[in-house]
């Protein structure tokens, strides 16, 4: 039986290419034959392993220049049953696609939001004039062109050649390091790892509501390489907090500390543990 990997699409997206790495990975691990389906949206794609349409889903979490992936954040925060089963870390380098005679010409630029901050000052300086439109795929914005042909995309060379339209301008995002971190989630258990990624909110926004929890890791040398925010939607100040640790949750010490993590949280949720996959050049 074939198994299964739902992404952010359509085909030619970056988490396409994250998706692809991951198939030829789980080949090569297992001998598994692989599919690949396209999803609209991150909510789509992990909704679609949540539900059991797909074995996989494949997303983005986080980018070296914007940072985390707020869609991916929320919607893991309200689904139940799925866990991080590896991450794997790709290069983004973005071309600015179009059917413009040049670049002067160009009126529009639709791109998502992401795409569009992480080049947002070569934008600024090269095509000032042009109008900005956020979409929910890079590869979406790709549509557009053939239409509008004062129009330009920001995405992939390997976007622009499977929907053989031109580059008119590569690399354009700002940081020539930009890279992005993707997450694959399973409703299978996580497999351990030298990362855990959690999720938790406080009972109340008084003093001391976010220290608590974070003592219970620093008391016992658990090192945390990421920790961030999110509005829980309920009222204006009220918030959620992700966490990355350096450590496995099987770890005696992890498991004493989330225990304690749960007299001071109103709700934990432990999305897994995991390790980083390594990407070669034959698995993309």
């Amino acid at each position: 039986m074939a198994a299964s990997i739902a992404y952010l699409g359509p085909p030619g997206s970056y988490t396409e290419d994250a998706a692809i790495a991951y198939a030829a990975w789980l080949n090569e691990s297992t001998g598994e034959e692989i599919s690949l389906h396209p999803a609209a949206s991150i909510s789509q794609a992990l909704k679609e392993s949540q539900n059991g349409r797909a074995q996989f889903s494949v997303v983005p979490v986080e980018n070296s220049v914007e940072g985390s992936v707020s869609m991916t954040l929320d919607t893991l925060w309200q689904l139940e049953s799925l866990q991080v089963q590896r991450a794997l870390v790709l290069p983004i380098s973005h071309a600015l696609i179009s059917c413009a005679p040049s670049l002067d010409a160009i009126q529009r630029v639709y791109a998502h939001p992401q795409g569009l901050a992480q080049c947002q000052t070569w934008l600024e300086r090269v095509i000032p004039q042009a109008q900005l439109i956020p979409t929910s795929s890079n590869t979406e914005s790709l549509q557009h062109l053939q239409a509008e042909v004062m129009s330009g995309a920001i995405a992939s060379q390997r976007a622009a050649e499977l929907y053989h339209l031109p580059v008119l301008a590569y690399p354009i995002n700002d940081y020539p390091d930009n890279c992005t971190r993707f997450w694959i989630l399973s409703r299978q258990p996580s497999p351990g790892g030298r990362y855990t990624s959690l999720g938790f909110s406080v009972p109340a926004n008084v003093p001391g509501a976010l220290v608590k929890p974070l003592q219970v890791f620093a008391e016992r040398g658990i090192n945390l390489s990421r920790i961030e925010s999110r509005p829980t939607k309920r009222s204006l100040g009220d918030y959620l907090f992700f966490v990355d640790i350096e450590a496995d949750a099987s770890n005696s010490a992890v498991q004493a500390a989330l225990n304690e993590l749960r007299k001071y949280v109103e709700t934990l949720k432990v999305l897994g543990s995991y390790s980083i996959m390594p990407i070669s050049e034959h698995h993309r």
